[in-house]
């Protein structure tokens, strides 16, 4: 069982069969395309819903077994690749659970594909800030009293989103407090676990919110597992909500001609973390301590560690995340992402006998930083704790907000309007103004005191000509 790939399998079969497509795609196995050769070579197994090749939305021969595969893999009743990525699954997931006008509480450092299945589910969120933590500076988990304030303050929320693990890696044990308060009240707790599919590979790993109970957990393969981007599962494991609840929005939402290529690698990918043993991460660990104190033996080079082993933030003495990340990219070293103090580094999950050129990074990092100290450093000030209210939800729904026309004001004069635009300082990442919300006093002081420190800002926003969008007077 553990080396059955049964997509993989199929895709292979109908491929050494030489068939002659008279089908979609266009391309008729890679003939008519002027792509580079390697990428043009692969697009012979770019197939659609063929004879041996299953039905996506109505499985029943090898995309079937590959699924109920992955569903005994990570322990659920039920599990889907995804083809639209783990945006799709959070949608789904949303939907199952919600109609419009309901309620959800959800934490306020959500990925954004959260807001946006908000917004199209027409449902009013409940928000809850979630911890930060000095070490790492960086917005973590929330924690099981802030959820319990939010349930006993709204008590109609038909349940609970959580991002499980934080992007920078953080995993607190929080979360299975929170699951079970909500399921002593029959409420169901949804995770995006964009960056956990692999915790289940070994038990030196933080937990899975699957294994603590969750309701349904949305996982990015791509992310750290070898599968293509794009590529997510989806696993359900309630007593509350229906898994064919759940699969009659997937099937409304995910493409209608899913890419082969991206399953087969979903199907490698569950099978990778099938076959991934002791001696495997044992090995990894012994590689990333090696790795780890090069790049420490390095002056002025900081690592810093979090819960989940593959991945590291790196600090260089006073300079901002993205001056080092430039630096990186000069060297032609591409990290996960910058922000104000560091920059977050993956490692790549490997198995014993898989090597990583470790020692040409380490070269590359220390020439990057040499060239580094020839710059001055951009000095980021200290983050303080943010003065957002624990839970706190709009003053508008999205319905309505939608229908309402926008204008940019002076944001010294916006207080007591309603915000259009959602502005996001970065890090932390957490939503200082979200659409729908009332602009109040503390959230512009926070904000001046954010574009003091020279934050970088995301969302929709004039900062710059210090202006703010609003829903029209």
């Amino acid at each position: 069982m553990h080396e059955k790939r049964p997509l993989v399998e199929a895709l292979e079969k109908f491929h050494n069969q030489k068939n002659i497509s008279f089908h979609v795609p266009g391309h008729k196995h890679g003939l008519l395309s002027n792509l580079p050769a390697p990428i043009k070579g692969a697009l012979s197994y770019d197939l659609t819903e063929l004879n041996g090749l299953d039905d996506y939305h109505h499985p029943e021969e090898a995309i079937k077994e590959a699924e109920e595969l992955l569903a005994s893999t990570y322990g659920a009743k039920k599990s889907y690749f995804l083809v639209n990525g783990t945006t799709v699954g959070n949608l789904a997931m949303l939907y199952a659970t919600c109609q419009y006008g309901e309620q959800i509480i959800v934490q306020r450092n959500a990925h954004k594909s959260i807001f946006h299945a908000i917004e199209l589910v027409g449902v009013e969120p409940i928000f809850v800030s979630p911890e930060w933590d000095d070490r790492t500076k960086t917005a973590t988990y929330v924690s099981a009293e802030s959820i319990q304030i939010a349930i006993e303050e709204f008590p109609q929320a038909k349940g609970v989103i959580l991002t499980y693990p934080s992007y920078y890696g953080m995993a607190s044990e929080e979360i299975k407090k929170i699951i079970d308060y909500c399921h002593a009240r029959n409420l169901p707790v949804l995770v995006d676990e964009a960056h956990g599919a692999h915790f289940l590979v070994y038990k030196g790993l933080p937990q899975s919110a699957l294994q603590y109970g969750a309701d349904i957990v949305v996982q990015s393969a791509h992310k750290t597992l070898p599968a293509m981007t794009m590529g997510s599962f989806l696993h359900i494991n309630s007593s509350i909500i229906e898994a064919p609840r759940v699969n009659k929005y997937l099937r409304m939402l995910q493409s209608s001609s899913p890419s082969y290529l991206l399953m087969a690698s979903l199907d490698d990918a569950r099978s990778y973390v099938q076959r991934y043993n002791e001696m495997d991460f044992k090995q990894l660990l012994y590689k990333r301590e090696l790795f780890k104190q090069a790049l420490q033996s390095i002056k002025r080079v900081e690592i810093i560690e979090v819960d989940d082993p593959l991945k590291l933030l790196m600090r260089v003495g006073d300079y901002s995340g993205f001056q080092v990340q430039k630096a990186l990219q000069d060297q032609h070293i591409y990290i996960e992402l910058a922000d104000t103090y560091q920059v977050l580094i993956i490692l790549p999950l490997l198995k014993k006998e898989q090597d990583y050129p470790f020692a040409e990074v380490r070269k590359r990092i220390k020439m990057a930083v040499d060239e580094l100290q020839k710059e001055e450093p951009i000095v980021p000030k200290e983050i303080s704790k943010s003065s957002l209210k624990t839970v706190s939800t709009i003053e508008m729904n999205i319905g309505l907000l939608n229908c309402k026309q926008g204008e940019w004001i002076p944001y010294a004069r916006s207080i007591g309007r309603i915000a259009k635009g959602i502005i996001i300082p970065y890090p932390p990442g957490i939503p200082l103004v979200i659409p729908g919300e009332k602009i109040t006093i503390s959230m512009l002081t926070e904000l001046e005191d954010w574009i003091d420190k020279g934050a970088f800002f995301q969302g929709e926003h004039r900062l710059a000509e210090k202006l703010i969008y609003v829903v029209e007077d």
